[in-house]
């Protein structure tokens, strides 16, 4: 019924129009139709800006930080070209899951383009849903929210930056091309969002013999996995020894991801995997390989021990203070740190999962701009790259190299003086404190730790009596251990997926801030900095702990353990979903767990 009022309507309008303008349902989308091609193509180009007014952004990556940036970025104000090896967002904080079969891979991606579309194209979805797409053909490619014009996206690895011109160089990575298969890409602004590789240490064998947990392929590898050690295991003509060594699955870091896919393996195999394999469900066995005393050693202790705890309880060993020294082909080389001794374990399948580490692309980067002595590519509070003028990093590639206080003390109080009497009153300090605290967070984190309720309180001589003044000698004391409380961001989804968010936010506001500065007041220059500094807030971390049971860290320093966590683990992360797609997807994944339990069929 509605299809044919719909198609009516059209028809309708057609013959009896010269021109019908829709305008767009949220977000200025514009639909146009006209017996007149070029009526419609003046109406267009009125509503677009001018493409020789819009600045190149080239935006490196799809993760957590680059679509981010990309799904809250006004991008009619910009050229967008979005550069990544896969065309998808996938919520990585599932992978675990995805090993195990408890979430199917195609579940937690989403085509990065359906991103943008969804949040620029909602006419185009409503009309697709009607069955009118055949009514408009020819002017929804060309007509239908000129926006998605202003971005590009290209499936291609970057194979070196150069900011001597702003330039970056990529290569195909869809196979043999006839003609070109390397571009390069000008740019007015770089976006650096490529995320880290998996940190080996350099140790032998690791490359050859370890799985890794980064990405969608790397989950899909596991799970096949896990699935021929079993297979390989129930084999005729095969000691129990052999048996036993083929079931030994081996997690190196007692990380979240590790302790992550450690709880989701033995739950795979004790609910699931032990009814199709019973000869063998006692030679099964898990081990978790941690370098420092404590799994979760980044948690609160009280989730750290109950973690342990509980691994004790299902049968999951933990080795803690061994480091891996080498990998070979059917054994594991370790050194108890504590007394030096060097053994040897053997095993079917490998985890590592033991941080990151730059890539060489970054890496190389980093030389060109004078950050070679660094360990990660640094920016200032702004995500700006030091050293690049016009370049962003955020995400796990980059790290915010957040500016010392007692580097500007004696600006500090230049400024503040301003009766240039060489004290400072607590009212001339008064005028600055909220500068202060915006431009140096750690001034907030080190109040917290003193539990001193305002800054006014450093001004307090030893006995705790309020000065009426203080000189620069007393100001510098006063402040001299605030920066002990400065602390690197985790590589974490919540920290990137926030800066893309800001990121954005800045790009939106670019020309009115330049005018209108809404940052803190500039200590070594005059007037204000363009934007106010990124600011972290954390809200809280999961750890998964198997058998329905969770573990999480919640603002205001709340702990909450157990089986009501582990279904708020359920809602905090469906609805975290980047579309309605996936959150019904992954819903219908653990509902089907529920009730058919995992697949273990090995495609």
């Amino acid at each position: 019924m509605w299809n044919s009022f719909f198609g009516r309507a059209f028809r309708d309008l057609r013959s009896s129009s010269q021109l019908l303008v829709l305008l767009g349902i949220s977000n200025g989308g514009l639909l146009a139709y006209s017996d007149s091609q070029a009526d419609v193509n003046a109406l267009v180009s009125e509503s677009a800006p001018q493409d020789a007014q819009k600045k190149k952004v080239v935006v490196l990556g799809t993760g957590w930080a680059g679509t981010s940036f990309l799904k809250d970025l006004d991008i009619s104000s910009y050229d967008i070209r979005v550069v990544s090896p896969r065309n998808y967002f996938a919520f990585t904080p599932l992978l675990p899951s995805v090993t195990c079969g408890t979430v199917e891979s195609r579940s937690i991606v989403e085509p990065i383009r359906n991103i943008i579309k969804k949040r620029t194209l909602p006419l185009t979805v409503i009309l697709r849903e009607l069955n009118l797409a055949t009514e408009i053909v020819p002017f929804s490619d060309a007509l239908i929210f000129r926006k998605m014009e202003w971005f590009n996206f290209m499936k291609l690895n970057v194979s070196r930056l150069t900011p001597a011109n702003r330039r970056v160089l990529c290569r195909s990575n869809n196979g043999p091309l006839i003609g070109k298969e390397d571009f390069m890409l000008d740019y007015d602004y770089l976006v650096i969002a490529i995320g880290a590789e998996v940190n080996t240490f350099n140790t032998s064998g690791v490359m050859e013999y370890c799985h890794f947990l980064k990405e969608v392929e790397d989950a899909q590898r596991i799970r096949r996995s896990v699935i021929d050690c079993f297979e390989r295991a129930v084999l005729p003509d095969i000691t129990e020894q052999e048996r036993r060594s083929i079931l030994h699955f081996v997690i190196v870091g007692g990380g979240p991801t590790g302790v992550e896919f450690a709880a989701e393996l033995h739950d795979f195999i004790q609910e699931d995997l032990v009814r199709l394999y019973p000869t063998v469900q006692d030679l099964v066995k898990i081990t978790v390989i941690q370098s420092g005393e404590h799994i979760l050693n980044t948690y609160d202790g009280r989730i750290s021990s109950f973690a342990e705890q509980k691994f004790q309880r299902d049968g999951i060993e933990v080795k803690t203070g061994c480091r891996v020294v080498g990998v070979s082909e059917k054994e594991i080389n370790m050194k108890l740190k504590s007394t030096g001794e060097i053994f040897s374990i053997p095993y079917g399948m490998i985890l590592w999962s033991t941080g990151i580490a730059t890539r060489p692309v970054i890496r190389d980067f980093m030389e060109q701009i004078g950050q070679s002595k660094r360990l990660t590519l640094a920016t200032d509070e702004w995500l700006r790259v030091e050293g690049c003028q016009n370049a962003y990093a955020l995400g796990d590639c980059a790290t915010i190299n957040q500016r010392k206080i007692m580097e500007d003390i004696l600006d500090i109080f230049r400024v503040a003086d301003i009766d240039n009497s060489g004290t400072l009153t607590v009212t001339e300090f008064q005028d600055v404190i909220q500068d202060i605290l915006v431009r140096y967070p750690q001034v907030d984190l080190y109040l917290k730790s003193q539990h001193l309720q305002n800054m006014e309180d450093l001004l307090k001589d030893p006995q705790g009596n309020e000065r009426k003044e203080v000189d620069i000698e007393e100001f510098k004391i006063a402040l001299a251990q605030v920066d002990s409380q400065m602390k690197s961001l985790p590589a974490t989804a919540q920290v990137a997926a926030q800066q893309g968010t800001y990121l954005a936010t800045c790009f939106n506001h670019m020309e009115q801030c330049q005018t209108n500065p809404e940052g803190p007041r500039r200590f070594r220059k005059s007037g204000r900095h363009r934007f106010q500094p990124f600011r972290y807030k954390h809200f809280g971390q999961f750890a998964p702990l198997g058998g329905e049971q969770a573990a999480a860290e919640l603002p205001g320093d709340w702990i909450s353990i157990g089986h009501s966590t582990q279904w708020l683990w359920y809602s905090v992360y469906a609805s975290k979903q980047v579309s309605w797609r996936t959150r019904v997807l992954v819903v219908s994944d653990w509902t089907r767990r529920f009730i058919f339990g995992r697949d273990s069929s090995r495609i």
